[in-house]
């Protein structure tokens, strides 16, 4: 198990999927702090200290890639940039289909892409996976 608490940072415009989440979360009975970011830019500021809401370290993120201002791939292309910012663990969390979105999403190491409907009604089920994966494996340094 994880030393340390895990903040999930959640990039996402739509607010029923925000919802969603943090019910899943619940239902779950997964208690780690949840912060949401409503674009990339949003995120980046997050994650970097520059927001009234700081994301502590270490953080998972889940990642729309369909958003306005700054959309996922965008902010992938930034986050991994970044020398303070580049190890984040990121899971793409998306609508896309598209082959080529998900080739993409890995070219900028992301740790898993996950399509919403496949996920199925049993949202639980995936955050579930998760949160096994953050207790398993030990995150980069700061």
């Amino acid at each position: 198990m994880a030393a340390e608490p895990i903040s999930l940072l959640l990039i996402d415009d739509d607010d029923v999927e925000a919802e969603l989440v943090r019910r899943s979360l619940k239902k779950a009975r997964i208690a780690n702090e949840i912060y949401r970011a409503h674009h990339g830019l949003e995120g980046l500021a997050m994650l970097r200290g520059e927001h009234e809401k700081k994301v502590p370290y270490p953080v998972l993120i889940l990642l729309d890639l369909n958003m306005p201002r700054m959309n996922g791939f965008e902010f992938l292309t930034e986050l991994r940039a970044d020398p303070n910012l580049k190890k984040m663990v990121v899971f793409v969390l998306t609508t896309s289909c598209d082959e080529r979105d998900r080739a993409n999403a890995y070219d900028l190491n992301v740790s898993g892409y996950i399509v919403k409907s496949h996920a199925g009604r049993d949202f639980t089920d995936l955050l579930e996976m998760i949160e096994a994966y953050w207790k398993l494996v030990e995150f980069p340094p700061q």
